[in-house]
């Protein structure tokens, strides 16, 4: 910046100083595009004072004096109606002219950062909470058309005090001033589009909402002049009339915050009811919370996660476009709602705070870029997740176990899609699922469950996905396991064929669509089925060859079938390939999808398929198997009246 300058016509010792350029445009940028809600003025000054009283409080562990006989840390706030102001005041550590020169006319420069570089190794742990002070003060200027600073540095004599005033544009003035009392206070005097109607903040009750939003947690008294109702004086005693009256300010101070963030307490001192209260102001949720944890994370990335599971799903859980995320704090100081970047997608439904000691406060706060820590915060909070849901799940507590089922009632499918978003996580992930299966009704079998049930000699974790749970138990895929005994798993959401294309295995052993691929189980299929298996190809080969022609638009292959039992005919897809109902599911999605040609099994023993052979409507009867084949998959007909007119057709003779 230029060298100051004496103010033409003002008093002698006011010194004018000019921004250098570069610095004029970036107080351009923070005050015109960098901050979309005016709002955020309050949290900037606020957590500005709050630093400025940390950094006394940590001076004062060595120097008594600095309090000069006044502990009492606070922050105060004063609206003056009249003179369309806003005045916020800390009795902090102060600065003097030097220091208002170098930390408010300078704002890529941070008074705390350079603080903070004194301090010795040891030292800088204990100092951990005093946050960055710079480019937040220019926040107030989206407000104020000026706005004027006095300060005092605490144990520096009263008339070393300086006054700093700008309008934000180009300049600054500064001037020694006496000031009795230490610290500091900033007075915004407001533009006119925020001193009157909806947008003014000289309504006292506003600027109580905003600090019980921005700052309710931090542990300074946050005090404004109280309001009292005084009723107008009767001039008649007996007077009847009900009277009049107003508000009116006292000359008593009254702390408008908690002064005290409920997870930086200890989770021993804090009562059930304090964490649900909790939940329900930062969820506006009426419902209390499933559960939830309270861990102080230590290591390479210094954080604190309270984090909440709701007991119900929102209306807009599966709108993967809507807004989710944890309330973002640094030092204590809020940043952002709904901080997407420190939750997976498939944990959109996790409410809850994160408080770092790291993550700095700059000027790209509002917009929270990825970074090493910020992907260090979200993977431990998607691990402490899924550690507390796997805690839940694993209870032989009945009031765990039950809630375990409700939340897998409620996000048991959004969960799911983390086991293609989450690599990392998919072994807890899928020790979290629960299905039915063909011996067990009911969301309650775990593949961990499963595999203990497993036949001696089973290789594999069979399993069958479709559209609902009787169509599964129908399905003609399950008759050769039901034969033997065989237990399959049941999956009956949409995303489960999405999801079982990421997990092939689970603790090593294979996991196997019994609707895909050929049939294979090994030792559970003796010799002597296998060379009738074997008979059958030979025997219904002119069959199945007639066959293959007739369904060459519609089946990719056509063979004789060794996984049915009482139907005529099912559908097979390769592994790897889509399934008819992901097929269907895409085209429902509005995706083009490939062509894609299913085998046709059939069943050599069956009534019908042996009348093939002898059939003069071989097409007719060919297309028709084919057609319930398909249905029997969950499958939708192309042309339903071209398949009843066969139908009736065929009943007719």
């Amino acid at each position: 910046m230029s060298e100051a300058t004496q103010a033409e016509g003002l008093n002698p010792e006011l010194k004018k100083h000019t921004f250098e350029a570069e610095v004029a445009q970036l107080l351009h940028l923070v005050t015109h595009s960098l901050y979309s809600n005016a709002d955020i003025f309050v949290r900037e000054l606020v957590s500005n004072a709050s630093d400025a009283c940390d950094k006394l409080r940590f001076e004062g562990t060595n120097d008594d004096s600095l309090y000069e006989d006044d502990g009492e840390l606070k922050i105060r706030i004063a609206v003056d109606e009249d003179a369309k102001t806003i005045t916020f005041t800390d009795n902090g550590i102060g600065m003097n002219e030097a220091d208002a020169i170098e930390n408010l006319g300078t704002i890529a420069k941070s008074g705390t950062k350079a603080f903070l570089d004194k301090l010795s190794e040891s030292q800088k742990q204990e100092g951990q909470l005093i946050g960055q002070f710079g480019v937040g003060f220019y926040s107030g200027f989206i407000v104020a058309d000026t706005i004027s600073v006095e300060s005092r540095k605490a144990g520096e004599p009263v008339d070393t005090g300086v006054r700093w005033v700008s309008d934000g544009t180009g300049s600054f003035t500064v001037e020694p001033i006496t000031k009795a009392a230490r610290g500091t206070a900033i007075t915004l005097h407001l533009k006119e589009e925020y001193s009157e109607g909806e947008d003014s903040y000289l309504d006292r009750g506003k600027i109580k909402r905003l600090v019980n939003k921005y700052s309710d947690h931090i542990s300074l008294p946050i005090q404004m002049r109280k309001e009292i109702w005084q009723e107008d004086v009767k001039e008649d005693e007996n007077d009847d009339a009900p009277t009049g009256g107003e508000m009116v300010l006292t000359d008593e101070w009254e702390t408008i915050n908690k002064a005290s963030a409920l997870w930086t307490r200890s989770a021993s001192e804090i009562e059930d009811d304090e964490y649900v209260d909790f939940y329900k102001n930062i969820s506006y949720d009426m419902d209390a919370p499933l559960t939830w944890t309270h861990n102080r994370v230590e290591g390479r990335v210094q954080y604190t996660q309270l984090l909440y599971i709701p007991a119900k799903a929102p209306a807009d859980l599966y709108t993967r476009e809507q807004q989710h995320g944890l309330k973002l704090y640094v030092k204590r100081v809020f940043i952002m709602d709904e901080a997407e970047q420190l939750l997976p997608m498939y944990l959109r439904f996790v409410k809850g705070v994160i408080d770092s000691a790291d993550l700095p406060l700059n000027v790209s706060r509002e917009l929270l870029q990825e970074s090493r820590d910020v992907k260090s915060i979200r993977d431990g909070n998607a691990r402490r997740i899924l550690t507390t849901l796997a805690s839940l799940g694993n209870s032989e507590d009945s009031d765990k176990q039950e809630k375990f089922a409700q939340f897998y009632a409620e996000f048991g499918d959004v969960i799911k899609e983390g086991l293609g978003e989450d690599m990392g996580n998919q072994e807890r992930i899928a020790k979290l699922l629960r299905y039915a299966t063909s011996t067990q009704d009911g969301l309650k079998t775990s593949f961990e469950d499963y595999k203990g049930r497993m036949k001696e000699g089973q290789k594999a974790i069979y399993y069958l996905t479709a559209d609902n749970l009787a169509a599964a138990k129908n399905s003609p895929q399950l008759e050769l396991f039901k034969k033997k005994g065989i237990e399959v798993i049941l999956m009956t959401s949409r995303v489960d064929e999405w999801a079982m294309n990421f997990l092939t295995s689970f603790d090593e052993t294979p996991l196997q669509n019994i609707a895909k691929g050929a049939v294979d189980l090994g030792d559970l299929q003796d010799e002597a089925e296998k060379a009738e298996a074997s008979k059958a190809q030979e025997t219904l080969k002119p069959v199945v060859d007639k066959l293959k022609a007739a369904l060459s638009e519609r089946a990719k292959d056509v063979k004789v079938s060794t996984r049915l039992v009482d139907s005529p005919a099912c559908l097979v897809v390769g592994e790897g390939e889509l399934s008819p109902q992901m097929i269907q599911m895409l085209k429902q999605m509005g995706q083009d999808v490939p062509e894609s040609k299913p085998t046709l099994e059939v069943n050599p023993d069956h009534p019908l398929i042996k009348k093939l052979e002898s059939s003069e409507q071989f097409d007719d009867l060919a297309q028709v198997i084919f057609d319930q084949a398909l249905l029997a998959d969950g499958g939708q007909l192309d042309d339903p009246a071209a398949y009843l007119k066969r139908v009736n057709e065929l009943l007719m003779r």
